[in-house]
């Protein structure tokens, strides 16, 4: 089946600021591409050890909410073993066991089918490490 698999890495530069960064509209401009109408599945990937993918409501206040929830499950404190990098770095590490690095979403039509509220968002705390690697990956339907 030509064209079944197709994939892309964004390149999302999220700061010096533990940040939660909306996916959606970069998601659908490579579905319009990608899937060019035709339904299937999305996979959400960040191949880093310190930051996650998550599905939620932005803009209402819940992504700083759950930036909020993380501070108190995971402080930036000395508590942590792994200690490179800024003061409580480590807790940095254990995000994707909380937030997982990947999504699989489905795709009807070539369009994200989410729910009325929902954003696709690149979660990360690390401050250490500004620059990040998203790769999509859309898998057409048979």
């Amino acid at each position: 089946m030509p064209d079944a698999f197709t994939t892309r890495v964004l390149n999302v530069t999220t700061g010096s600021a533990e940040k939660v960064f909306d996916l959606t509209d970069d998601i659908q401009s490579f579905l319009s591409e990608a899937a060019a109408g035709r339904d299937g599945l999305l996979n959400v990937f960040v191949p880093h050890a310190t930051a996650g993918i998550a599905i939620l409501e932005t803009g209402a206040g819940s992504d700083n909410d759950l930036l909020a929830a993380l501070h108190t499950l995971l402080p930036a404190d000395d508590r942590w073993q792994h200690r490179h990098g800024s003061p409580g770095h480590g807790r940095d590490h254990v995000l994707p066991a909380l937030v997982p690095p990947h999504a699989t979403l489905p795709v009807v039509g070539g369009r994200l089918e989410l729910g009325t509220w929902q954003s696709v968002c690149l979660v990360d705390t690390n401050r250490d490490n500004p620059e990040r690697k998203v790769r999509l990956t859309f898998l057409a339907g048979s």
